[in-house]
């Protein structure tokens, strides 16, 4: 996500936070203004997530790959390259982005290049290069889902620890405990754990999630250009 698109969303995620707090039951508004800021790590969380399922859906391109994929295999097979390149760019996203260049730097070369082994290693350097980069883009956002789980459960733990000081302040009163002070801090201490707990169980699960997603594309888009290039091998020239 582009930074000067992140503090918005920051400043949104802030401000929804706070009116959900003061708007909230009495139970709920106990977990006192730290609540806030555990809100607010979870509309980032839920912002990333859907970023993610926007960019990982459309890596795909715009169908069905299983079929792009046979009726790329079909034109290479047969020779038609220039058929192979227009199949790519209908297609789209990542894994024909991929494919496509390293077709296209073998279209380009092959008028060029006399050693058939050298311009399927031209092919294979371009489907590499493709491949790096399209994979940061990918990845984009994992790390912060990530960080986001671990600091979720340490603001869960901080209000834990500040819910459970107001609650022994409470009992260290002389004579009977300040029953209101002691339910504050309970209060305090529980909500703040949960929605701890909450945000940091589904960090981890959505970064666990995309990363899959993204090992199978990758997995995916080797095994493509592996038979891509196994076609272009063994093709017999026209």
């Amino acid at each position: 996500m582009n930074k000067y698109i992140l503090a918005p969303v920051f400043l949104v995620s802030v401000i929804v936070s706070w009116l959900i707090w003061t708007n909230s039951p009495e139970y709920i508004r106990q977990g006192g203004p730290l609540l806030v800021l555990g809100l607010t790590i979870l509309f980032l969380a839920l912002t990333f997530a859907t970023e993610r399922f926007v960019v990982l859906y459309r890596t795909g391109g715009r169908g069905s790959v299983p079929q792009f994929v046979g009726g790329l295999k079909q034109s290479v097979r047969a020779g038609d390259i220039a058929q192979a390149l227009d199949i790519c760019k209908r297609q789209g996203g990542s894994i024909a982005n991929v494919i496509g260049a390293g077709l296209q730097r073998y279209q380009h070369e092959k008028p060029s290049t006399a050693d058939r082994k050298e311009l399927l290693a031209e092919t294979r350097r371009a489907i590499e290069e493709a491949n790096a980069l399209e994979a940061p883009h990918l990845e984009q956002n994992l790390t912060a889902l990530s960080t986001i789980a671990s600091i979720a459960t340490l603001i869960g733990l901080l209000g834990t620890t500040i819910g459970m000081i107001r609650a022994f302040r409470a009992m260290s009163h002389a004579g009977a405990p300040d029953a209101t002070q002691l339910a504050l801090g309970i209060s305090e201490a529980l909500v703040n754990t949960a929605l701890g707990l909450f945000t940091a169980i589904f960090g981890t699960v959505l970064y666990n999630y995309f990363t899959q997603r993204v090992d199978r594309f990758r997995a995916q888009v080797e095994e493509t250009a592996f038979e891509v290039l196994q076609l272009l091998e063994l093709r017999k020239e026209s």
